[in-house]
């Protein structure tokens, strides 16, 4: 048989079941109801339920089918007016499947003093049970010191939902270190894991990470900005509630689930969880753990799931993550604060406060805001591979669990949680302390830079002198800048010649000696014209400008071209042409410097310093003067 979709909604008289079951045989269907009990079959659907109230059959039921494959079905409520809660927890109204023994293995029995248990099943018997059961005291319960004994190192320690399994992780060894932090949790107690986490926490705390998050906080603010869906579903319960306080019926449902969601409470397993008051206790303080460490997720992700998520989950839950069991709220929220504040990757102390309101407006949204975020967790977990563990150990069974939880324990859960107060002293490190130091860091690098500001405006002069020493220093510097340049130039025409020109020394002292030939006599004649051309050379060298790699370049070749090479001995001091030099000047002639032409007279000229830089002044001596 298949279990069809079904929806369930109410009004002051009547109960609308709505079944969808598409290709059925709508010949065979038949429906049955009768008290609380309700049943449906077409061929091939079957769909039993347990319903919240009481139904009658007085005529006026009613039933349709539609081209779509949806059954409609109006019963009347034996109870005029009454309100039937929680039928939206599908998997609670999905009736658990009959013991085969005669009796049920375990009873749960309830004696009332003073107080007769009526048989009429009119939900009298209920009503005074939750009245009359004990309230949670959610402060820490004292117990006293026992000694561990030796026999306990060999006993399996629980963990999971209620902390009813154990020995998991004996068989799960490898997807151990992915999912969980706690090494051998089957064989560590609460209290030593709980130093360990402790432990754990306090190496992998930040200093700088904390302040650079606390100083640099614009990112933070933009992700509080964002407005999750329990926030806009809280300010709608509001307003109906303004608008009609006492009329259940007319309040449209503030928390809707979508088909997928519905889906998924079909497929749940209806179970029911006997936990005692220690285990129940624990049950709600790791429900609210879970749902701050969700949180927190959903802001930083804003509403939108990465692969990150199923990490920021089970890492910042100490339930999820060493499998801790809490004794009370204060507790929750110092671990939830302290691993805020150590792992994710915002780590600012207003995600941990804004954090604790939603948790406190979800609880607030009842059972059903609950249970949707406890769904969320779930598919986040089974489309992670090692976090679907997760689901088996927590998250399913508090899906189921939910939907029979009392709503007063909620609403009591809630309202602690409003009244306890979580500051940054309590965490452990020292946060105060951190801020307190950075903060006068901070003021000191102010007044340091405001100081050294006041410094340079009192060295600076008046506007009006500002101006007139700024022309000066504008004109002073064009000038000194030409005169400068100018300088440049000579200083690396003369430091070129000092490295490109090996014969430097030698042509200065021809420069200042009387000029004489190859034959060793003095020449008079053209003393002047020697001197008229040095002067125009160096006015040429002085106005002619070269950049520093031109010059660098043209000392290479002169270099190159000017080696010097030795003749034989015996060979003859006159060239071919005629032309007599001495060793010095015969290199000059081997260099065939450009600017030597003789005259028709056959008298020879000085060379003069072309355009190009040359460092060099040739001089050139003819046949007549040889003879003279």
């Amino acid at each position: 048989m298949i279990t069809p979709a079904f929806e369930l909604s109410q009004d002051p008289d009547f109960l609308t079941i709505t079944i969808r079951a598409p290709y059925a045989r709508v010949s065979e269907f038949e429906v049955c109801f009768e008290g609380k009990e309700f049943k449906f079959y077409a061929k091939p659907y079957f769909l039993r339920l347990a319903l919240p109230g009481r139904l009658v059959e007085d005529g006026r039921e009613k039933a349709s089918y539609d081209d779509k494959g949806i059954f409609t079905i109006k019963l009347p409520k034996e109870t005029p007016g009454t309100y039937f809660e929680g039928l939206d927890m599908l998997t609670a109204l999905l009736a658990p499947k009959k013991s085969r023994s005669a009796k049920p293995l375990i009873q749960e029995i309830v004696i009332f003093a003073d107080t007769k248990i009526s048989d009429a099943g009119n939900g009298e018997g209920e009503q005074e049970e939750e009245e009359n059961e004990e309230e949670f005291d959610w402060e820490i319960e004292q117990m006293p010191y026992e000694e561990s004994r030796e026999d306990n190192l060999c006993t399996s320690f629980g963990y999971g939902f209620g902390n009813q399994k154990s020995g998991v992780f004996l068989r799960l060894q490898e997807e151990l270190s992915e999912v969980i932090d706690i090494k051998n949790p089957d064989v560590t107690p609460a209290d030593e894991r709980r130093k360990k986490r402790l432990a754990a926490e306090a190496a992998k705390f930040d200093p700088d990470h904390y302040l650079a998050d606390f100083f640099e906080d614009e990112a933070v603010h933009h992700l509080l900005k964002y407005k999750p869906w329990w926030v806009k579903a809280y300010a709608k319960s509001m307003d109906s509630q303004k608008h009609s306080p006492q009329d259940e019926f007319d309040q449209t449902a503030v928390v809707s689930f979508t088909e997928e969601e519905r889906e998924q409470l079909r497929k749940f397993t209806n179970r029911t969880y006997l936990l005692d008051k220690k285990a129940s206790h624990q049950v709600y303080l790791s429900l609210l753990d879970i749902l701050l460490a969700y949180c927190y997720e959903v802001y930083a992700t804003e509403g939108e799931k990465n692969v990150e998520s199923p990490w920021n989950i089970r890492k910042l839950s100490a339930t999820l993550c060493w499998l801790e069991s809490f004794t009370s709220v204060t507790e929750v929220l110092e671990s939830f604060g302290r691993r805020v504040l150590c792992y994710p990757l915002y780590r600012h102390f207003s995600l941990v406060t804004h954090a604790l309101n939603d948790v406190v407006i979800i609880l607030q949204l009842g059972k059903s805001g609950v249970l949707k975020c406890l769904l969320d967790i779930h598919k986040i977990f089974r489309e992670n591979d090692p976090s679907y563990i997760l689901n088996d150990l927590y998250i399913t069974d508090y899906c189921i669990w939910i939907q029979k939880a009392k709503s007063k324990k909620l609403a009591a859960l809630a309202e602690c949680v409003q009244k306890a107060e979580l500051g940054k002293a309590k965490l452990g490190f020292e946060l105060d302390e951190l801020e307190t130091a950075a903060l006068l860091v901070e003021e000191e690098e102010k007044e340091l830079k405001a100081a050294g500001a006041d410094i340079s405006e009192q060295q600076l002069p008046p506007p009006s002198q500002r101006e007139a020493s700024d022309s000066e220093d504008s004109s002073s510097t064009s000038s000194d800048k030409t005169e400068g340049s100018d300088s440049d130039e000579q200083e690396s025409s003369a430091s070129e010649d000092g490295e490109i020109n090996p014969l430097q020394s030698v042509l200065g002292e021809e420069r200042t000696a009387p000029l004489v030939g190859c034959n060793g006599l003095r020449q008079d004649t053209g003393t002047s014209t020697l001197d008229v051309r040095n002067e125009k050379s160096k006015a040429a060298l002085q106005s002619t400008s070269v950049p520093g790699k031109l010059i660098e370049e043209l000392g290479e070749q002169m270099q190159a071209a000017m080696r010097l090479t030795e003749k034989p001995e015996g060979s003859p001091l006159a060239s071919d042409n005629g032309w007599g030099c001495s060793q010095e000047m015969r290199t000059s002639c081997s260099a065939k410097p450009r600017g030597l032409s003789p005259d028709g007279d056959g008298d020879g000229h000085f060379l003069e310093v072309t355009p190009k830089p040359s460092p060099l002044l040739i001089l050139g001596t003819t046949d007549k003067d040889e003879a003279s």
